[in-house]
C-alpha cells in the first residue's frame, strides 16, 4: 500500500515537470494500491487546473474513476489527530493535507508514503513506525 501526498501527482500530470518520470514510474509502477485523501485531491486539483487548465484536471479525476487511486474517506477520529498533528507540528506549518496522509498512513498501518515533501514527513513521528519510507 501507498499513500499518495500532493506533491507526485502535478508532475505526474506535468510532463515538463523535473520529476516527471520518477513521479510517474512510481505513481504507475508501485503493485498498489495507491491511496489518499480528500484533502490531497482537493490541493492537487487546484493546482492542476492552475498550471495545466480543466483538460488536465479532469484527465486527474479520470484516474480517480479509473480506480487507479483510491480516496479513502478520512473519520472523525482521524480529523482528531489531524487537528492534533497541525497542533503539535504549529512551528512546522505542517498543515490539514499533510497531516491527512500522515493521519491514513497510521490508520491503514502502512509506512510508505509518496511525496516530494521530504521536511515534514522526515520531521513528525507516526504513532505506528520509527519514520516513513518516503518515495519516489
Amino acid at each position: 500500500m501507498l499513500v499518495v501526498d500532493t506533491g507526485p501527482l502535478l508532475p505526474t500530470a506535468d510532463i515538463s515537470d523535473k520529476d516527471h518520470a520518477a513521479c510517474r514510474a512510481l505513481l504507475e509502477g508501485d503493485e498498489g494500491p495507491l491511496v489518499t485523501t480528500a484533502t490531497v485531491i482537493a490541493e492537487a486539483a487546484y493546482l492542476i487546473d492552475r498550471l495545466l487548465g480543466p483538460r488536465a484536471e479532469a484527465a486527474f479525476y479520470a484516474s480517480i474513476t479509473g480506480r487507479h487511486l483510491t480516496v479513502v474517506h478520512l473519520e472523525n477520529s482521524d480529523w482528531e489527530r489531524i487537528a492534533e498533528l497541525v497542533t503539535t507540528y504549529a512551528s512546522l506549518r505542517l498543515g490539514g493535507t499533510d497531516a491527512s496522509v500522515i493521519t491514513l498512513a497510521e490508520r491503514l498501518g502502512t509506512t510508505r508514503i509518496a511525496t516530494l515533501n521530504d521536511r515534514h514527513f522526515r520531521v513528525v513521528r507516526p504513532r505506528h513506525t520509527a519514520a516513513f519510507e518516503l518515495l519516489p
